[in-house]
């Protein structure tokens, strides 16, 4: 097992007489020693390129990587002790799943024992050990990203690099690789960093998560420190599902409290300490599952059903928002509607759950 440490790490393609792009835009981050790290973001923000300059597929441009207490910038990818599990599974189709996972043994010349023995063990711990001598043709996808997977752990390396190696599985054998990945990081105790756009792998799989954006890293901490304070409005709007709901505002001191307005609908008396300054806020954003119905005579934004969507367990509601914003949506946790398509409801946020904005996207505080 090794820590990743990496310092002002920068990717830019191109040279002096080009238009450099640069894609990776000085990266600071740390990778505890056994932590599962899931890196996030949407296509094109940079987390496979910093996976691949990690493994020593990709140069770095500048700064500093370690991989336990051991500069790694210049040392060949087979030299960093790292492993890596790519989307496609890459077997060798000739080959049995026992050839395919002892290969890289074979070509570091380790005894046809040693193999044997190594391949048997990880294939214990995959539970793959009656399809060692099946040919790749003959397993299903699960089975054959337990393969690729066996074939990094034969090689006891000290970091696991996964690089979105679910995208190709359905969704049901998707959920249950990640509940198998999580139980090997907990048996094998070693070092992973898994790659995913997804949010919901995100935030079921790792430690901690690292939201990447456009080349930066947006927030690092653990999921639901993520999901409860972003730190702005991308991180705010990333992680979640349906996305946080945001709206034009502002807020003006009232004594005891805030004042919440919002263009086209009716203001909120929001309770506030006495010393918080809350006039930099421009935009409001709060969860679908912590929107409301209300039914008193309190304040409450009147709000047409746009549409319904009922899941099961769940229902979604779509309300026309206010001011030209996105459609608000609110999750409830019943399922039928108390409401029907073209409908009027009284809605408000529950206490606690506003995230106030700033112009320039980042969050003030919550209230």
């Amino acid at each position: 097992m090794a820590s990743v440490t990496l310092s002002g790490i920068r990717k830019r393609y191109g040279d002096s007489t080009d238009d450099n792009t640069e894609v990776i835009k000085g990266v600071d981050l740390d990778v505890r020693d056994g932590e599962f790290m899931v890196f996030v973001g949407p296509s094109g923000c940079g987390k496979s390129t910093m996976m691949r300059m990690i493994a020593g597929l990709e140069d770095i441009t500048s700064g500093e990587l370690r991989i336990g207490n051991r500069v790694a910038n210049d040392v060949p990818p087979a030299q960093r002790g790292v492993a890596m599990v790519f989307q496609s599974y890459a077997l060798y189709p000739h080959m049995t799943v026992a050839d395919n996972m002892g290969f890289s043994l074979k070509m570091a010349g380790l005894s046809k024992a040693q193999i044997t023995e190594q391949v048997a063990r990880a294939a214990e711990v995959l539970q793959i050990t009656p399809l060692l001598q099946r040919l790749p043709k003959a397993l299903s996808g699960g089975q054959r990203q337990r393969v690729a997977i066996g074939r990094a752990i034969v090689r006891k390396p000290e970091v696991f690099l996964f690089d979105e190696p679910l995208s190709n599985l359905d969704a049901n054998l998707r959920v249950q690789m990640r509940v198998e990945l999580t139980q090997l990081h907990r048996r094998l105790g070693s070092t992973m960093i898994y790659v995913t756009h997804d949010q919901t792998e995100a935030m079921t799989m790792g430690d901690r998560i690292a939201v990447f954006n456009a080349g930066v890293v947006e927030q690092v901490g653990a999921p639901m420190d993520l999901y409860q304070h972003p730190a702005n409005r991308f991180v705010a709007q990333f992680l979640g599902s349906p996305r946080m709901n945001l709206l034009p505002a502002s807020m003006l001191r009232d004594v005891g409290a805030a004042v919440l307005r919002i263009d086209g609908v009716s203001a909120l008396r929001i309770a506030a300490d006495a010393g918080l300054d809350v006039s930099a806020c421009t935009e409001v954003g709060v969860r679908a599952e912590f929107l409301q119905i209300v039914h008193d005579s309190d304040p409450a934004w009147a709000l047409a059903v746009q549409g319904i969507e009922q899941l099961g367990d769940t229902t979604l509601i779509y309300l026309l928002a206010p001011s030209g914003a996105a459609p608000l949506c609110m999750k409830l946790a019943t399922a039928t509607a108390p409401c029907f398509v073209g409908d009027t409801v009284r809605v408000r946020p529950a206490p606690g759950a506003l995230h106030l904005f700033n112009a320039s996207g980042l969050r003030i505080t919550s209230l």
